[in-house]
C-alpha cells in the first residue's frame, strides 16, 4: 500500500515522497509523484527529463533492491533545482557501465548521468538512497 506524504522543506515549498511496492507497476506511480511536485512548483521544464531520470531509478531499484518496498522522494532544493530519489534496502552501490550497442539494458544510469547535473548514492545504515539533481532555465 503506498503512503504518501508532504512535508515543508528548507526552501518553503513542500517535498512529495511515497512508500511503493518494490515492483515494475510503481515507477507509474513514481512518475505521477514528480509530475504533481514539479507542476505545482512550475517547474515544467524539468519534467521530461527527472521523468526518465525516476523512472530509472526505480526500475534499478525493483531490481537490485531487497525486501517490499521502496520510497520515492522529490524536493525543491532551491527555487530551480529539483532532487528526485530513491531510498531501497540494499546496501549495493549502482554502478555505472558504458552501455554496448547490442545490449538491451544498462542504460539506466548512464541515462541518469548524461540528463542529470548531478548525482549519487547516500549510504544509509539500512540501504541506500539513489538521487539525482536537475536545474530548470529561468
Amino acid at each position: 500500500m503506498s503512503q504518501p506524504t508532504t512535508r515543508p522543506r528548507p526552501t518553503g515549498h513542500p517535498g512529495y515522497s511515497e512508500t511503493l511496492p518494490r515492483a515494475p507497476e510503481s515507477a507509474m506511480t513514481a512518475r505521477r509523484l514528480v509530475r504533481a511536485a514539479l507542476s505545482t512548483w512550475g517547474l515544467n521544464d524539468l519534467m521530461d527529463d527527472t521523468l526518465l531520470i525516476v523512472s530509472e531509478l526505480v526500475a534499478n531499484a525493483v531490481r537490485h533492491a531487497r525486501r517490499d518496498s521502496i520510497r520515492v522522494v522529490v524536493e525543491r532544493r532551491t527555487p530551480r533545482r529539483v532532487r528526485a530519489a530513491v531510498a531501497d534496502f540494499s546496501l549495493d552501490r549502482p554502478e555505472p557501465s558504458p552501455p554496448t550497442v547490442d545490449a538491451e539494458d544498462g542504460r539506466g544510469l548512464f541515462l541518469v548521468m548524461t540528463l542529470a547535473m548531478n548525482w549519487g548514492t547516500d549510504e544509509r545504515r539500512w540501504g541506500k538512497v539513489v538521487w539525482a539533481e536537475l536545474e530548470g532555465r529561468g
